[in-house]
């Protein structure tokens, strides 16, 4: 608050004032104090009169769903581990919007947590300005940059792409097409599919992408759009489990066989893509090992003389069973 004041050119107490009662401030003193605190990242303490050196025993967890079993079997591990060490799980469903994870970014820093998980690496200016200025413990995961904010867990996306369409390749499939929903890190993993597919096979890669999140009516409803877009038999990779379900039952209806007429390739080896009818063919990410590196290197930044890589690459396998 001292550096916010001092850049707007008003005392601490005007600072405080301005984020307590701001009718008290004058317009012109409230626009020079915000756009301090925009530059600076400062974010309010909610936790009035706590001291800085108190540690909240809270550590921030923000998930674009808590529904989607891929990311919740990576939080249980997550919160097990921290839970174990006396830590509290703060967790918050942020959506795909980069702006809406920026506002619940702010509203959890403003709870003063001990550290934060953020899925993914791409995050608005503003978001890493708060993030770095907070000066907590920040691990990103279900992704690879050589730039994290902090620490970064997961696996590149593209290689996983890229990786599918090797397979397909090299199992005898000369056409493909993509099903995929809205999210970047979705949208990443199809074009890279299909850059290393076209540039493989020779042949174009149809997509049906969705801007909405992954569920089974939209992988029904993308391999209904491919077989109308003229899509005659081929690999069908598919950004997530669930839409590969839904391309399966939707090729069931249809009295087409898999892999005969249509194989499928999905991501994520949910915990029924083994079971279901024909089994699926995937690419398999360890979540739960995921949710533990995560808590792990949180939990050696704590330990200030144990500091671990800043970038942890945990990988991922194709998993073939009988759907391709």
């Amino acid at each position: 608050m001292q550096t916010v004041g001092r850049m707007a050119g008003v005392s601490q107490v005007t600072v405080s004032r301005a984020l307590s009662e701001p009718s008290k401030v004058s317009v012109e003193t409230l626009r020079r104090i915000h756009e301090a605190i925009r530059v600076t990242g400062f974010v309010p303490n909610a936790l009035a009169g706590a001291l800085a050196s108190q540690r909240s025993m809270l550590v921030s967890a923000l998930v674009p769903s808590i529904s989607n079993i891929v990311y919740a079997s990576m939080i249980t591990s997550f919160n097990e581990r921290m839970r174990a060490r006396g830590y509290q799980i703060l967790l918050s469903e942020t959506g795909f919007d980069p702006g809406d994870e920026e506002a619940f970014i702010a509203t959890h820093l403003s709870r003063r947590p001990d550290a934060m998980l953020l899925t993914g690496i791409r995050h608005s200016a503003q978001a890493r300005r708060m993030l770095l200025a907070a000066g907590i413990p920040v691990v990103e995961v279900w992704d690879m940059s050589t730039t994290p904010i902090d620490i970064c867990v997961g696996f590149s996306h593209v290689e996983a792409g890229r990786a599918a369409a090797d397979f397909a390749v090299e199992a005898g499939y000369r056409r493909a097409a993509c099903v995929s929903a809205g999210d970047e890190r979705a949208r990443r993993r199809q074009q890279a599919f299909s850059e290393r597919f076209e540039r493989s096979s020779g042949h174009a890669v149809l997509k049906a992408a969705f801007d909405a999140p992954a569920t089974l009516a939209n992988g029904r409803a993308g391999l209904s759009r491919l077989l109308r877009e003229g899509f005659s038999g081929g690999v069908v990779f598919c950004s997530s489990d669930l839409l590969a379900h839904g391309v399966l039952i939707e090729a069931h209806a249809r009295g087409l066989s898999v892999p005969g007429d249509v194989a499928v390739i999905g991501f994520g080896d949910q915990d029924y893509a083994a079971a279901v009818e024909p089994a699926l063919t995937t690419v398999r990410v360890d979540r739960e090992a995921l949710g533990a590196a995560a808590a792990e290197a949180i939990l050696s930044r704590f330990r200030a003389e144990d500091q671990p890589e800043n970038v942890i690459d945990i990988g991922f396998r194709i998993i073939r069973r009988a759907s391709a």
